[in-house]
């Protein structure tokens, strides 16, 4: 049997839930775009290829600014497919999270950056499991 508390409560569930999804997806769409485009302006960081590890310079082709710049176009593109299809955008920031936490642990610094991206990497899970929940919308 239902109840007016249990509706209540389902219906504040569902809210906040749908806030919640809402504040990850504008969040991972922004920043990833913002920090993708600044690989091309440098007006946040002066040098991003100083986060680059070494052995993924040797294995990247061309120089690491470079490197570092094709990192900002795959980052703008995430950052287009979480606005865009969130169930799928919300895996793929959380695996080049991963990416990025891998390679400044194995340069042995940023070890405050790499924990932070291990917040976001999870906040980039909790976007996609909340994607996943929402109803699909037929067009």
């Amino acid at each position: 049997m239902t109840t007016a508390t249990t509706t209540d409560s389902t219906i504040g569930a569902r809210l906040g839930a749908e806030r919640a999804f809402q504040l990850l997806r504008t969040v991972f769409t922004i920043a990833p775009i913002a920090f993708g485009l600044d690989k091309f302006f440098d007006l946040l960081i002066d040098d991003w290829a100083v986060y680059l590890a070494p052995w993924v310079n040797d294995i990247v082709p061309g120089s690491a600014h470079q490197a570092m710049l094709c990192v900002g176009v795959i980052e703008i593109v995430a950052g287009v497919v979480v606005a865009v299809a969130p169930r799928f955008g919300g895996p793929l920031v959380a695996l080049w999270l991963a990416g990025i936490i891998l390679n400044l642990v194995t340069m042995g610094e940023f070890y405050d950056v790499a924990l932070r991206d291990f917040g976001l990497l999870v906040a980039a899970l909790a976007l996609t499991l909340l994607a996943w929940d929402r109803p699909k919308v037929s067009a």
